[in-house]
């Protein structure tokens, strides 16, 4: 069976290694804590039941690490992940981390599990660079992308069962497919759109009375207003033109997605700010379209219509009509 490990949170993808791990190492594996410094860790001690093999197992200490992203078809090999030359990126944060645990003795072996894709020679540059920057010895560090994921899970079925992927534990994750096509066919279509309207929307004084029922902070809702109201009346002109009715359909299928995922989701955020914020970082990090610069200011623009407009979000009492 594959598994969409993409709409699993950071959460059940961890308890999902630490299964898979009690198989490989031992199990006596514990789980992943935070430590003092911020990042999560799980961790063996001891010797090896299967890793890398039964006739010459790893000895000690083994650290574990978990790096999920909820991305369509990532790999390691992408800028934001692995770069020999940038620190801000995934594993350039954690190699200080790795460093400063093996002079402190306290690992001998490295392990990182992540829902990403590994060629063959990508797994050997990254397994060289850590070892070279952290001081162990590359025959100590095991990267494991999709391809071996898929392959260990069918080696023990019985993992998935025990880690209990349950869809209401899932984070908030919405498909950018139909949106994508949206943003697309406005911004093919933008230019003229914005000849017809030169003046934004009147502020409705009804938009305070939303924000502070959905919780969103006088600031967020501030910038939120400032850079995108005029593009609303656009948006709603283009979404009203008769020969777009296919994609206003498609428009209304993502509304009633978005809405009803929030919902459910709703309780897992503080305030509306951080769904809106994020909302955005799903949809860039799922959909290449969304994520094209020409396409990024757009997709914003659109999440503010669909909250302006009372598509999304709380709207007792706030009705903007």
């Amino acid at each position: 069976m594959k598994y969409a490990y993409e709409d699993l949170s950071d959460g059940q993808f961890e308890t999902l290694i630490v299964f898979l791990c009690q198989h490989l190492l031992g199990i006596s594996v514990q789980g992943f804590a935070k430590g003092p410094d911020g990042g999560r860790d799980a961790k063996f001690v001891g010797t090896a039941e299967l890793h890398p093999s039964k006739a010459a197992p790893w000895l000690g200490t083994t650290v574990v690490q978990a790096k999920h992203t909820n991305g369509y078809n990532r790999n390691f090999s992408e800028s934001d992940f692995f770069s020999t030359t940038a620190l801000n990126t995934v594993l350039g944060k954690e190699i200080p981390r790795i460093k400063k645990l093996r002079e402190s003795k306290q690992l001998d072996h490295y392990m990182l599990f992540a829902n990403r894709r590994l060629a063959g020679n990508a797994e050997s540059e990254i397994r060289e660079y850590l070892a070279a920057q952290c001081d162990v010895p590359a025959s100590s560090i095991y990267l494991c992308g999709l391809e071996q994921l898929e392959i260990l899970l069918k080696t023990f079925p019985d993992v998935a069962a025990k880690a209990d992927l349950d869809p209401v534990d899932s984070p908030l994750i919405v498909s950018p497919d139909d949106l994508a096509e949206v943003v697309q066919a406005l911004a093919r279509q933008k230019d003229a759109v914005t000849a017809l309207l030169d003046d934004p929307p009147t502020v409705r004084v009804t938009f305070e009375q939303k924000n502070v029922l959905n919780n969103m902070s006088a600031d967020y809702a501030k910038a939120q207003r400032k850079r995108y109201l005029k593009e609303t009346a656009q948006i709603r002109a283009f979404l009203a033109a008769p020969e777009n009715l296919d994609l206003l359909h498609l428009y209304e299928s993502v509304v009633d997605e978005f809405q009803l995922k929030i919902i459910a989701k709703r309780k897992d955020y503080q305030t509306f700010d951080q769904v809106m914020e994020y909302l955005v970082d799903l949809l860039f990090n799922r959909d290449a379209v969304l994520r094209q610069q020409a396409h990024k200011r757009l997709t914003r623009a659109v999440l503010f219509y669909m909250y302006w407009n009372c598509d999304i979000g709380e709207v007792d009492d706030a009705a903007t009509d």
